[in-house]
């Protein structure tokens, strides 16, 4: 029954009337300073933060007075500081505080005319109902019963007493000129906050005091933010932090967030401003935020001239602005409900002289009661002492790396620093066809033909021709790869490393000069102020390798050049190995570094212990990376593998293991068995991969090969299974394919085909059937989103 509780205080308190986003944040996003607040200036903070309220007559001072229904927001903010406050609170009835709070409810509607049979109404009435059942602990929510509240309500109404204990306390947010302090006069019906159409009116924080059938709401009229840019950011900061230290005192009920429903299109581009509300507000400021679109009865034109349909355009709209705000807050779950406001006097109305929008519905009705919905669900959230049901970490919480994704990584087979060797399974191929006959030595001379010699011959002549090239060449590079084989064979038995020296060249031989390599390409935009100026680099006897980075996106009229990358590979002491490579960009805004640090010891007995250091950024942080391999070869044709690393990003570790097998059956079969775990406190993620390849006749000097995969993954008691095939040949003379496709349990997977060749020019037309393939679709795609647009 416990799990059944949890699960259903998550979906009441998490859940907003029109999403699974939580609408009401109880206040937490107030608690704390921003960081990096930046020194304002006082004299124009205090005219920010100067309280200028409009009280109406009409609220008289019993409004504040306590009859026994729940607290408000502001109330129990400003109680949370006592000592006893929680003591108090627990030993409250929380069920008579509900069924209270359900009988304001019902007066509320009573008073605002509204129905009980209205979707929202009918959602908080529902988890209402649940909260009373959790409360009274009785597993059959049947047992609760809710009529009653309904007819003590209307009792009570129609008595007028007691007097109803409720009131709202909004905060208003927007840039300038959509129609915030428009809105409060339209609400309250009367001038209460001074506007302008040419310039902004609200220079000040202020709150505009009002009551609406006997219920006081309170609005905090905040100065428009100005459009988003790089000279505006610091204005806007300064309002936001003004707003936050003000609201600190009294936090408010809902808040709203203003935009005009006719500015909004596939151009929009504020969400550098939603972005800094997030900074300095926190995540929560939108889990209690409701948009409100202002000139909520315009309808553009379609692209044919005729308006479109009202409800394709408002939705359209929203939607825009539902995605910008889910990308500031990183939560694509997040959906906040919105309301559509007219405050043009010439707006239609009916027969009571109620505005009403162009789909009929009366928008000042339905925006007070979200606003009630709103601050009831807030009521309850307080009521049930649910705590963590909006958690919030820092203001910029960063991303931080999966489990299963380092896992993935870690599993990953890593080449040892060391120049001289190569693999185990090369050496004992090429030490195996060491006693056959070295064919290429003896075969006759061949008499290499002119291009118009060789158009001369036949069609079959020239396969024999080519055949007999491909046959020569093969047997030349294998026997190159048996002379470097023996050579480190016989280095290894000496004990002498003649690096960067061969054995046949000549001791008084002057050592090599650098070597200049091609020239970079540039953007065809580029304008160098120096015809000849060219970006060089060079292969120099240090054994560094340095260059540029080029960035295929850059700027037009810019070279391009935003980084440069780093490596070298050097011998430190007889049998120990070192490799560093690392690359650097940076920019205006963002600074960027990838390096691999690792080096090794190779044993003469077989063995290799190798320890590494890797470094990479990610957004603001960096990743650090540390890790230590053991290769053993314990039989002729099995090498075994272990390793550990450790992970650290920000203030979290993450620890992995893993052992690694491979067995070589012949000269063309191998097998590779691996397994591991990495674990970060009390997670912990299992993984293990076997791979079978079937490699070519001539490997190593032909690359050809077949791979067929199997993995497991197992995270959080989920279990992803995935199995994978690589294969790589050459199908004619002159053309290489690689075909690489995999498939898991959840039904994901991927198909990958790569074809080159530098004869057979006609691939390329595949290219031109993609792309026009591409441009045919999106063509279609515009037109039918056009007519959906259109025809509503």
């Amino acid at each position: 029954m416990k799990g059944i509780r949890d699960w259903v205080f998550g979906q009441l308190l998490s859940k907003s009337l029109a999403s699974t986003g939580p609408l009401s944040g109880s206040g937490s996003f107030f608690s704390e300073e921003p960081v990096n607040e930046e020194s304002d200036d006082p004299a124009h903070m205090a005219q920010l933060e100067s309280s200028s309220p409009t009280s109406d007559t009409s609220c008289s001072s019993n409004c504040n007075q306590e009859t026994g229904s729940p607290q408000s927001l502001e109330q129990v903010a400003a109680d949370s500081y006592q000592p006893n406050h929680e003591v108090e609170v627990k030993k409250a009835d929380s069920l008579t505080k509900i069924e209270d709070l359900r009988i304001n409810f019902f007066r509320l509607l009573l008073r605002f005319g509204q129905s009980h049979d209205n979707l929202l109404v009918a959602k908080v009435l529902h988890r209402l109902h649940l909260a009373a059942a959790i409360r009274a602990g009785e597993s059959n929510l049947k047992r609760v019963k809710v009529d009653g509240a309904r007819t003590v309500a209307a009792e009570q109404e129609a008595s007028g007493t007691p007097e109803l204990n409720f009131s709202l306390r909004i905060l208003v947010l927007g840039k300038t000129g959509v129609g915030k302090s428009a809105t409060i006069n339209s609400v309250f019906d009367q001038p209460k906050a001074l506007t302008d159409a040419f310039r902004p009116a609200t220079e000040h924080i202020k709150e505009v005091v009002g009551s609406i059938n006997g219920v006081k709401v309170t609005f905090i009229d905040t100065p428009g933010f100005l459009p988003s840019s790089t000279s505006n950011l610091r204005r806007n900061r300064k309002i936001m932090l003004s707003v936050r230290r003000f609201i600190r005192k009294s936090p408010p009920d809902i808040v709203l967030f203003f935009e005009r429903l006719d500015l909004i299109n596939m151009g929009y581009c504020d969400f550098p401003l939603l972005k800094l509300m997030t900074e300095v507000f926190g995540n929560a400021v939108w889990f209690n935020t409701i948009l409100v679109m202002t000139h909520g009865s315009s309808t553009p034109e379609g692209p044919t001239g005729y308006p479109i349909s009202y409800e394709s355009y408002v939705t359209q709209c929203t939607g825009l602005m539902q995605h910008y705000i889910n990308q500031a807050v990183s939560d694509s779950k997040l959906e906040n409900p919105v309301v559509l406001v007219e405050n043009n006097p010439h707006c239609k109305k009916n027969l009571m002289g109620e505005s009403v929008l162009p789909n009929g519905q009366v928008w000042k009705s339905h925006f007070l009661l979200f606003c009630i919905c709103t601050k009831v669900l807030g009521d309850a959230n307080t009521l049930l002492e649910f705590e963590g049901g909006i958690e919030l970490g820092p203001l910029i919480t960063p991303r931080v790396p999966s489990l299963p994704h380092l896992l993935s990584s870690f599993l990953k087979h890593r080449s040892t620093p060391c120049p001289g060797e190569s693999e185990p399974d090369v050496d004992e191929i090429l030490l195996s066809d060491a006693d056959e006959e070295d064919d290429y030595d003896q075969l006759p001379p061949i008499r290499i033909m002119t291009k118009s010699q060789f158009e001369k011959l036949t069609k079959s002549q020239k396969k024999d021709y080519l055949d007999e090239l491909d046959y020569r060449e093969t047997l030349y590079l294998k026997k190159q790869l048996k002379e470097e084989s023996r050579r480190r064979r016989e280095r290894k038995l000496s004990g002498e490393e003649n690096f960067g020296e061969d054995s046949n060249s000549d001791p008084q031989q002057a050592s090599p000069e650098a070597v200049l390599l091609p020239d970079m390409a540039v953007p065809p935009s580029f304008d160098s102020d120096c015809t000849i100026h060219r970006y060089r680099c060079l292969v120099t006897s240090d054994q560094w390798l340095v260059r540029p980075v080029l960035d295929p996106h850059g700027w037009d009229h810019d070279v391009g050049f935003d980084g440069v990358n780093m490596e070298t590979a050097i011998e430190i002491r007889k049998n120990v190995y070192a490799s560093i490579t690392g690359q650097m960009s940076k920019d205006k805004q963002d600074f960027s570094i990838q390096s691999e640090c690792a080096a090794a010891y190779a044993d003469p007995r077989g063995r290799t212990y190798s320890v590494g250091l890797d470094v990479q950024s990610s957004g603001k942080g960096t990743i650090y990376t540390v890790h230590s391999n053991t290769k053993l070869k314990n039989l002729k044709q099995n090498v075994t593998e272990c390793g550990v690393s450790l992970t650290s990003f920000g203030n979290k570790y993450y620890v992995g293991t893993k052992l690694e097998d491979t067995m070589l059956v012949g000269k063309q079969l191998k097998f590779v068995v691996n397994a591991g775990q990495m674990r970060c406190s009390e997670q912990v993620a299992y993984g293990g991969t076997l791979e079978a390849t079937l490699r070519g006749g001539d490997y190593p000097v032909r690359d050809d090969r077949i791979s067929l995969s199997m993995s497991a993954l197992s995270f959080k008691k989920e279990m992803v299974l995935g199995g994978g095939f690589q294969s790589e040949f050459r199908p004619v003379r002159g053309m290489r394919m690689a075909v690489n496709a995999n498939l898991n349990s959840q039904n994901m997977g991927q198909v990958n085909i790569k074809i080159s060749s530098s004869e057979h020019i006609e691939i390329a037309l595949v290219s031109v059937f993609s792309i026009f393939k591409a441009i045919l679709h999106k063509k279609m795609t515009e037109n039918k989103n056009r007519e959906v647009l259109e025809m509503g």
